[in-house]
């Protein structure tokens, strides 16, 4: 038996290139009864350039939970509604999880409308291991609340993949040299399907390097990709920190360090950066 009322579409959109919107998004946008939009005017032109004159409603990080009540009614009387994000794929790193979750909840149909995604695009071109990885989206803005994230994921095997804002992305990579290391390789993807397209690999330290030095490259959107921890590296890294939590109880940081590093493997600078932001509080710069 189908569900009563209508249903949420929930549409990828082109994260650049207006030419990959999908038949199917087209008709999806075309049909419905109003397109729930994170912001109108970031959709309106795309949707002028398909001549698609669907009504817009905002849908945004700071009214989701007053308007969601409102559309679920929608939903619930019989109208087909579509959610789109700026670009992409809407609720990966956008609004859109209120509004699913609570449609869900009401036993509405919910359905997606594959297509592009940020994310999976750079990690198709990226040359990284991609039969597993981790998407860890925006890090936290303040300086110790995302050095202590990257310090807990320095031993994760999976390739990362991180979006960051162009402002922050030196400051991105200084933490990411500190803690993972100089010559960890990674990939920045830049502008992926604009016409100002890149796709940068190497190791961390030749990417800060380039990255400090050429200012076009701290421009547009971007996807920062780092390879994963090898198995017999993350081993090591495990023990390690174990093992220089405990000395540090008696010994100084720097000595604690050194001696799990010579003991275990791991790298006693990825030891002492990840041991000094244990009690780093979460927020804090």
């Amino acid at each position: 038996m189908s569900n009563p009322g209508g249903t949420l579409w929930v549409v990828a959109t082109p994260i650049g290139n207006l030419e990959d919107l999908s038949p199917r998004a087209r008709q999806v946008l075309v049909r419905a009864a109003a397109i729930a939009a994170e912001d109108t005017r970031h959709t309106r032109p795309l949707l002028r350039h398909y001549g698609i004159r669907t009504p817009l409603v905002a849908v945004h990080e700071h009214n989701e939970a007053a308007v969601v009540p409102a559309l679920i009614a929608r939903l619930q009387a019989g109208d087909d509604l579509a959610l789109v994000s700026d670009a992409g794929t809407p609720l990966v790193s956008d609004p859109g999880f209120v509004l699913v979750r609570a449609a869900r909840a009401a036993g509405l149909r919910v359905a997606p409308v594959p297509g592009p995604s940020a994310l999976i695009a750079a990690l198709s071109v990226a040359g990284l291991p991609s039969a597993r990885f981790a998407f860890e989206g925006f890090l936290p803005a303040k300086a110790g609340a995302r050095r202590a994230r990257l310090a807990a994921l320095v031993g994760e095997p999976r390739t990362l993949i991180f979006y960051e804002a162009p402002h922050r992305l030196q400051e991105m990579l200084d933490d990411l040299l500190a803690v993972f290391g100089a010559q960890r390789s990674a990939v920045l993807a830049r502008e992926l399907t604009k016409l100002h397209e890149i796709v940068l690999d190497g190791t961390l330290a030749a990417l800060r390097e380039r990255v400090g030095t050429d200012a076009d490259q701290r421009r547009g959107e971007i996807v920062l990709l780092v390879a994963g921890n090898e198995a017999e590296d993350a081993q090591a890294l495990g023990a390690g920190r174990r093992l220089y939590r405990l000395l540090c109880a008696e010994l100084p940081p720097a000595r604690a360090a050194r001696i799990a590093a010579e003991f275990t493997g791991a790298p006693r600078r990825a030891l002492y950066a990840a041991g000094a932001l244990d009690d780093v509080p979460d927020g804090s710069a």
